[in-house]
């Protein structure tokens, strides 16, 4: 029996993913954790064949403990489940260690096709993030300006993309208003723009959005 944990902060979501998991012949052992914080923890102390994540999570992002996780627990196979499309977060997240992208649109099918494979020690990726995943080791030669952010810094530049106000960001990711103005201070000096519009076309022009 595979032992899962499912992080994600919404109690649907988790309980959806654990009704999916639980009509699969009986094959896994379901644990949850309701936050990447919470998640980690558990890690430390239980014995998991796959994570399932989400990346949106309060406080800190789902990449950001997907790096801690890799760097102190090298062996747990992670699986990022997303709202954000493919072409936002998947090479980043494959890049920094997870073993499978899927989106929370994914058939029930294939989430199950995917711990089964990651959990034998392979790499779940579908057909369109192969593609993308070769054109990123090329583009590695000349990286792009947001390939530099850190992943707190990507996600919030994609939220700001988006439209959203910094007080709806700091909502969101439980930090104060001061804390997301300081993120696209630096987020601005570090890809080389001086407002919102220019990073929202930005954005746009990279398919971050």
């Amino acid at each position: 029996m595979l032992k899962v944990l499912i992080a994600d902060d919404h109690v649907i979501v988790r309980k959806g993913l654990r009704q999916i998991l639980a009509e699969a012949s009986g094959e896994f052992a379901v644990d949850e954790a309701c936050n990447g914080q919470e998640a980690l923890e558990k890690a430390y102390k239980k014995t998991y064949d796959v994570i399932l994540m989400d990346i949106a999570m309060p406080g800190r992002s789902g990449l950001d403990i997907l790096k801690q996780l890799k760097q102190e627990i090298p062996g747990i196979p992670v699986i990022i489940l997303s709202v954000y499309s493919e072409e936002q977060y998947a090479v980043r997240a494959i890049k920094t260690g997870a073993s499978a992208y899927l989106t929370k649109e994914s058939a029930p099918e294939e989430l199950i096709k995917a711990i089964r494979k990651v959990s034998r020690g392979g790499k779940y990726v579908t057909a369109s993030l192969a593609e993308k995943l070769a054109s990123a080791i090329e583009l590695d030669l000349e990286k792009l300006p947001h390939e530099t952010l850190s992943n707190r810094e990507y996600e919030i530049l994609c939220m700001i993309a988006s439209g959203k106000t910094p007080t709806q960001i700091s909502g969101e990711l439980s930090l104060s208003v001061k804390t997301i103005s300081t993120y696209r201070t630096r987020i601005l000096r570090k890809i080389g723009m001086s407002n919102n519009a220019e990073l929202t076309h930005y954005a746009i022009k990279n398919n971050l959005v």
